[in-house]
Order: C-alpha cells, then sequence, then structure tokens
C-alpha cells in the first residue's frame, strides 16, 4: 500500500487556511498525527477519508488520485471520526448490520466478520445490549468495529480516546497497536502520551505545516540536550512559567522540581535530563529541537 500527500492546501476563506502546501508519504504501521487544537489534523483526516476536497496538491492511493477516484480508496478506507455518531435504541449486532449494509457487505459474509469484531473489540458479552447504556469506551470501540468492517488497509482515528476514563485508554491504545500490522494507521490527536503508547512514526502538525516527521526515537534525538530540571523555590515559579517553556513541574514541599525545554541552560542550578516525548513535541513545535 502507499500513501503520497503532495503540497496539499486547504483554504477555508481568506481568513482560514486548513493545510498550507502539506506533503507526506506515511509507511505502514501506526502514525500518530500530533498537534494543538486548530494544526489542521482533523482537515487532513477529513481530505483523506475523501470528505473534504483539498484546495490544492494531490493525495494518491496506490498511484490513484482519490480526488478524481474517490472510491478506490473508500473501497480500502475505515474511519472513526471525533463526532462518531450511534443510533441508541439499535443493539451493537444491529447497528453494525446496518453499516455493513451500507459498505456494501453480504448478510452472511457482514454476520461473520461482526462475529470477528465483537471479539476483537471485547463486546461479544454486550452485543444484545442497546448502544444508548453503552460507556464512552464501549461506543469508541463500537466505533472501531465499524470502521473494521470491511478489513481496510487505511485505517483513520480521530481523536479516539477524548473523554475515556485511564482504564480504557490503556485498553484502546492496545487496541490500536494490535490492527496495525500490515496497515497503515493514522492516529490524530493532541493527547501525547496516546502517540507515545502505540505511534511507529510521528507527524507533527502546527498552523496546517508539517513541522517534524519520524519516529519516535528520531523526534526524541531532535531534543537531546535540550531539557533540563531544577529545584525552584515557590516564590520563582511565576517568573519560571512567564519566561520558560514548562514542560512539567512536580510539588516537593516548599519547593518545587521544574522540568524546561531550552536551548541553553535556562538557570544555574539546571542538570541536562533525557526528553521524553513530550518534551520532543514541545521542542519541535517551539523551535527548540536540533
Amino acid at each position: 500500500m502507499e500513501l503520497i500527500i503532495q503540497s496539499v492546501t486547504k483554504q477555508y476563506n481568506k481568513q482560514v487556511c486548513g493545510l498550507r502546501d502539506f506533503s507526506l508519504q506515511p509507511e505502514p504501521g501506526v502514525l500518530g498525527l500530533l498537534g494543538p487544537n486548530g494544526a489542521g489534523k482533523s482537515t487532513l483526516m477529513r481530505i483523506l477519508a475523501t470528505i473534504t476536497l483539498p484546495t490544492t496538491g494531490t493525495i494518491t492511493w496506490n498511484g490513484v488520485d482519490i480526488v478524481q477516484q474517490p472510491n478506490v480508496l473508500r473501497q480500502s478506507l475505515g474511519y472513526l471520526p471525533q463526532d462518531f455518531g450511534i443510533y441508541p435504541n439499535l443493539n451493537a449486532i444491529e447497528f453494525l448490520e446496518y453499516i455493513a449494509a451500507m459498505k456494501g457487505l453480504s448478510s452472511r459474509s457482514a454476520r461473520l466478520r461482526i462475529d470477528e469484531l465483537l471479539q476483537l473489540v471485547n463486546l461479544t458479552e454486550s452485543a444484545h445490549r442497546p448502544l444508548g447504556g453503552f460507556s464512552g469506551g464501549m461506543k469508541q470501540r463500537i466505533g472501531i468495529a465499524q470502521a473494521l468492517l470491511n478489513n481496510p488497509q487505511l485505517l483513520i482515528v480521530d481523536e479516539p480516546t477524548v473523554g475515556l476514563d485511564p482504564e480504557e485508554r490503556v485498553r484502546f491504545r492496545h487496541l490500536l497497536s494490535e490492527l496495525s500490522g500490515e496497515r497503515l494507521v493514522i492516529l490524530s490527536t493532541h493527547i501525547v502520551s496516546d502517540v507515545e503508547a502505540t505511534a511507529t512514526s510521528i507527524a507533527i502538525i502546527a498552523r496546517g505545516q508539517l513541522i517534524e516527521y519520524g519516529s519516535p526515537e528520531l523526534i526524541l534525538k531532535k531534543a537531546e540536550g535540550s531539557v533540563w530540571k531544577w529545584l525552584a523555590p515557590m516564590s520563582e515559579m511565576a517568573e519560571i512559567k512567564k519566561n520558560q517553556l514548562l514542560s512539567g513541574s512536580i510539588r516537593h514541599g516548599n519547593q518545587t522540581q521544574v522540568r524546561v525545554v531550552a536551548n541553553q541552560r535556562p538557570h544555574a542550578h539546571a542538570e541536562p535530563v533525557a526528553p521524553t516525548l513530550e518534551d520532543a513535541y514541545l521542542a519541535c513545535l517551539k523551535g527548540v529541537a536540533q
């Protein structure tokens, strides 16, 4: 499979530009799309899902332009949007049968596939419960099941863990990792820990532009030598927050251990530390990364 995004721009109006000259050629695995709210992640997801058209640029799937021939990609696509909706009065089987019919699956193959997917997302015991009584995590798992009905080569999930409790977030991350295999999974989020737990490659987006792309190891390497920590009195915290790029803080009695991203030693007592992905993400966004 081959997805090539080349010089894509999405201009909504004179003031609002969703993407600016965006190019990317991801490899199979889990691609984590990281960026702040409004960075352009959802715009990219909607274009890749053939819901929105780019203003300029091209996107090809296995050599086929998806703007000119969107059905070629749609046959290989699974999509879980951020605002995924359900029919609360239908149970899990009824809902998935309805989605399967819309995707053109035969009744027999759909039923076999639904049984497999309910096992995969651990909802077999809840298959006959109305979806309106499902928890947030269960609804997200049904969302993944409907996206996988046609066994897609390209799976797109947009902010899938927002609103989930920690246990369900961990379960969902594991599920995404299991699903990657030979397919391309694109996970769009602003939650760095979701990407850290699942991604084989990372693309960082800001202001509609691609800021950085590479493996988690490469992204971390770019932040080496740019992360510092020290113990600061509480009286200095306001000044530190004002003048430094603070990536974390832990209270220790009347002092706070601060973690700062900076090109140079930010304080006389600061010591260099190994970066986390959160540090590296902030460094790339603020232009501190090497």
